[in-house]
């Protein structure tokens, strides 16, 4: 996440908030309840320090979204549709597909697929009365790929496939990320318009969902629903360790590589899909669900 890498970045230069040239960094509080960190990539300098392609990269932290009140998530998918409206202006002839990432069997990774399932979809409407476009929502379509080791076909090169059937101006995909920080998991959305790489966060990447490869426009959400073991031990053990450096080289030669998930990650994956699909929603329908 860019988020991380900044943090990241300012531990090693033992600061906070320390600017780096070709990076914008805002923050903002919505109604008292959700953090926001607008981060700009605007050179190429700025892509090198912070990893990650120039462009925009909006995360949203919000605590209590698990197993509490719906004032919470009704807060955090209002300022989810207030990020996405910055980047996706509603027109009456918005064309936009939702592309729901990741395996609905694997539940630290089925993020996407129910988000997908949760979105208006409203193609087939523009279809039935040969209509051009309409004040009161967009033309959505939706489209789950699944993933090549159940479809045996690259995920890239599906969509790319429907995309060419939908037409869309911009590919809104859903796809959970991981996270460095175990805390984030379950506080955590992340939105750039840079597209984005399946499967890279666990390190089994996939070919590139970008405007460079679709030929349109490509927004992510994501949200951390993993973590890498070596990490969660060295984070959580660092204050008791004598030699880090040694433990990290010990990990890395004897340690078996797992991804790590929280206990409760059936819930966080239904409240966040119901927190972005509303988003979504009100970003993409203003006149059903203003």
């Amino acid at each position: 996440m860019a988020i991380e890498n900044k943090e990241m970045y300012d531990s090693d230069q033992k600061g906070e908030g320390i600017e780096i040239s070709g990076v914008e960094v805002e923050t903002e509080k919505f109604e008292d309840i959700v953090g926001i960190t607008r981060i700009k990539i605007t050179d190429e300098h700025g892509s090198q320090v912070l990893q990650k392609p120039i462009g925009n990269y909006i995360t949203l932290e919000v605590e209590g979204v698990v197993d509490g009140p719906e004032e919470i998530k009704e807060a955090a998918a209002t300022a989810l549709s207030n990020e996405l409206k910055r980047l996706i202006p509603f027109h009456s002839k918005l064309k936009v597909m939702i592309i729901g990432l990741g395996n609905d069997k694997v539940t630290p990774d089925s993020l996407g697929p129910y988000t997908a399932s949760k979105v208006r979809v409203t193609r087939h409407y523009f279809l039935m009365y040969d209509a051009e476009g309409d004040e009161d929502m967009s033309c959505v379509s939706s489209f789950i790929p699944g993933v090549m080791g159940s479809t045996g076909m690259e995920t890239a090169d599906l969509i790319e496939s429907a995309a060419r059937i939908a037409r869309p101006e911009i590919i809104l995909a859903i796809d959970s990320l991981a996270a460095r920080n175990v805390n984030r998991i379950s506080t955590t959305i992340q939105i750039s318009d840079t597209g984005i790489s399946p499967g890279a966060g666990t390190g089994n990447m996939r070919k590139q969902l970008t405007e460079k490869t679709l030929g349109t426009k490509v927004i992510a959400i994501g949200v951390p629903t993993v973590i890498d073991s070596k990490t969660l031990i060295l984070d959580n053990l660092i204050g008791f360790l004598k030699d880090a450096d040694g433990a990290e080289q010990y990990l890395d030669e004897n340690g078996v590589p797992m991804i790590v998930t929280s206990t409760e990650i059936d819930q966080v994956i239904k409240d966040f899909s119901d927190i972005i699909a509303n988003g979504i929603n009100i970003t993409l329908h203003p006149g059903i669900y203003s």
